[in-house]
């Protein structure tokens, strides 16, 4: 498919929206008759630009910034190495990581070898005026923000500590993963070693984003996971590589002459932007569902099917291309 592909799709697209709109069952993406109660099935097409390995095989000398390096030098290596608290590669068994390296692609992954017990400071914020407190009781607080004098590694703190503060209020939610016990571990020792807050003379209140807060510290016991990296060999060639990533990856296989010619243009119509039509659906839609293995929303009552969310996202090919298909039921005609 040449880049300019879309381009001429768009243009049939739009030349062809008008007439074929008017034909009985065809492409029409809204429907305007309100005797139709059945619910509305839009489906979106997304290309995906590239190979898999473009998208998913990492190159050691440039990795994701939140990935363990030295973890994944040794795994590499064959070397020993052990991190604590979280997965080097963030990877999971069904959303593996992958790497290439001396022309050999590695899958990337780790075991728990281990578990140790370590006691950690824990800041928690607290609004001062909802405690009773007073920030001006013996001292002024102090800048939390980017422009405080407070150290880097405080000022991570007090802007996670501070969602945390903030739901505790129910004013909103907070990042789970990087909020600890309602609150921030300073779990690394290179922060320890540079707070301020921690110190024993450290200030007592702290301003941000226009509120002030009462600083609590209190050091607390956590488990900890000790991870080893690992990296298995799984492919001499990009063709392999390839073949590994469209196995695990990639649901339905359509071939673009397997389609009628109403069911290509809807698909030409999803890429362009998105399309929609309310249940019954026309039989060009059904066609298309069932190619690309969503057969479970031609049923009308689909809501109450076991295992069937209202959005769902898939990869599938197409021709020669990928593409991430987005299925969402937006309207079901209920008040």
């Amino acid at each position: 498919m040449d880049e300019l592909a879309p381009s001429r799709r768009r243009l049939l697209a739009g030349a062809l929206a008008g007439g074929i709109g008017a034909a009985a069952g065809c492409l029409g993406t809204d429907s305007d008759d309100e005797s139709d109660d059945g619910p509305e099935l839009r489906l979106s097409l997304s290309r995906v630009e590239g190979s898999l390995r473009d998208r998913y095989v990492r190159d050691p000398d440039a990795p994701p910034e939140r990935w363990d390096g030295a973890a994944l030098d040794a795994a590499l290596a064959g070397e020993p190495y052990t991190i604590r608290h979280r997965k080097p590669f963030f990877a999971e068994p069904d959303d593996p990581a992958y790497a290439r390296f001396e022309g050999t692609y590695y899958r990337l992954g780790s075991v728990i070898v281990d578990e140790v017990a370590e006691t950690y400071p824990v800041l928690r914020l607290f609004e001062a005026e909802s405690d009773g407190a007073s920030a001006g009781d013996g001292e002024s607080p102090v800048d939390g923000g980017e422009d405080g004098d407070l150290p880097e590694a405080d000022q991570r703190a007090v802007h996670i500590a501070h969602f945390a503060a903030r739901a505790r209020g129910g004013v909103g939610g907070y990042p789970v993963g990087l909020v600890e016990r309602g609150g921030y571990a300073y779990r690394a020792e290179a922060s320890r070693a540079e707070s301020a807050l921690l110190d024993d003379d450290g200030p007592d209140y702290v301003t941000y984003r226009d509120t002030t807060y009462r600083v609590e510290i209190e050091r607390e016991r956590f488990h900890e996971a000790v991870h080893r990296p690992t990296a298995e060999a799984v492919a001499e060639s990009p063709e392999r590589m390839e073949s590994i990533l469209r196995a695990a990856l990639v649901g339905p296989r359509v071939e673009r002459d397997e389609l009628s010619a109403e069911a290509g243009r809807i698909v030409d119509r999803a890429e362009a932007e998105e399309y929609g039509e309310t249940h019954p659906y026309s039989d060009a839609y059904a066609e298309l569902l069932r190619a690309i293995d969503a057969r479970h929303y031609l049923d009308g009552n689909v809501r109450k099917d076991a295992g069937v969310r209202e959005t769902e996202e898939a990869m599938i090919r197409y021709g020669d291309e990928y593409y991430e298909r987005y299925l969402r039921i937006v309207n079901d005609g209920r008040n």
